[in-house]
């Protein structure tokens, strides 16, 4: 089977053509066309959702003939469309899921709205064998939460944010660094060169029960840090970032190994880890990560970088698990705004969705 995903819930236009592979083990991704927006939001330090709507519909009608050219093959060639409808920026993710309706329509083929966390919790299926139930660690800008992964559509969280994303805090504390957007990427490269122990930031959250997170604190630690300095020098700012930096994979490992505790806990016996999301990137925190799996016994799935950042390979693989299982939608699907993966979130969830 070959499925065509459509990504455009962020500032990220994407768009692939992904098949199955004989034996279940993981997809072949024939085409993994993106176009970034950065530079049309660098000036404004952060996405502004109505450029980067109209930058989707600029560059989609592209993006689809050449996913489709570089697959070699061509709409009839694939068996079904596949884009996410949610959560994100709703200008974009109109974009994206009209598109996708009217080719579906056009074409004649099934059409398949993916939830796009839920793209990124199967990504590690993609990638390699990888059989349910796992864990999912999901990092973004919007997003951090720790999810048990039970089966295509079957979803329970664990763990959430209370405030801030991970990528959120990255972006704001290397704006009050001084650093371009985003942040995450700078705030990594000086990390490399600066001493994570000369500030002591807070660790919100480390060692309590339950599995949810809280950064607030450790961006405003920041803040308040930079203000008793001044003017920070250029090894003020490396270390600032460093120190930042290893507060936020110590939350993150210590966040995860309780929620593999909850976890074992309920009965279940996790196959693995999946790390999903941007921030999922980061190469500290993959480090840290495959240690902890290393002293539990776990298996650390780690998508490459490009598949952790919003692309469409990822929403064709969650769709084509679920044309797989004959979970199709109809074409009246509405964009989600907020969409949460588990049927509890409205209850467990205190951040965002």
């Amino acid at each position: 089977m070959r499925v065509l995903g459509i990504e455009t819930t962020c500032d990220e236009t994407a768009v692939a053509v992904v098949a199955s592979r004989i034996g279940g083990d993981g997809g072949d991704i024939l085409s993994n066309e993106v176009m970034s927006q950065i530079a049309q939001h660098a000036a404004y330090g952060g996405v502004v959702p109505e450029i980067a709507a109209r930058a989707h519909i600029d560059v989609l009608e592209r993006l689809i003939v050449r996913a489709l050219d570089a697959a070699g093959t061509d709409i009839a060639g694939v068996d079904a469309i596949a884009a996410s409808a949610g959560p994100g920026l709703i200008g974009g993710i109109l974009v994206g899921l009209t598109a996708a309706k009217a080719l579906a329509l056009a074409a004649d083929k099934p059409f398949i709205a993916v939830n796009h966390l839920e793209a990124h919790a199967l990504t590690g299926r993609l990638t390699e064998r990888l059989d349910f139930p796992y864990l999912a660690l999901l990092v973004s800008g919007g997003h951090t939460q720790l999810v048990a992964v039970l089966g295509v559509g079957d979803y329970k969280r664990l763990g959430s944010t209370v405030d801030d994303a991970a990528g959120e805090a990255f972006d704001k504390v290397a704006k009050m660094l001084g650093l371009p957007y985003p942040g995450g990427p700078h705030i990594e490269r000086l990390a490399e060169e600066g001493d994570p122990a000369r500030f002591d930031f807070p660790r919100p959250m480390f060692g309590r029960e339950g599995a949810d997170f809280s950064l607030s604190g450790l961006k405003t630690a920041v803040r308040q840090e930079i203000a008793r300095i001044g003017t920070p020098t250029e090894r003020d700012v490396a270390d600032l970032a460093a120190s930042f930096q290893a507060a936020i994979v110590d939350v993150l490992v210590d966040r995860v190994r309780s929620g593999l505790r909850i976890f074992t806990q309920s009965g279940g016996q996790p196959n693995g880890l999946v790390i999903g999301g941007g921030v999922g990137a980061n190469g500290a925190i993959r480090r840290a990560l495959t240690r902890l799996c290393a002293e539990t016994g776990l298996r650390f799935v780690s998508p490459p970088p490009g598949l952790c950042s919003d692309n469409g390979a990822v929403v064709a693989w969650a769709g084509l698990e679920r044309f797989a299982r004959g979970m199709t939608d109809d074409l009246t699907f509405a964009a989600r705004p907020r969409w949460p993966l588990d049927a509890n979130a409205g209850s467990l969830h205190h951040g965002k969705a």
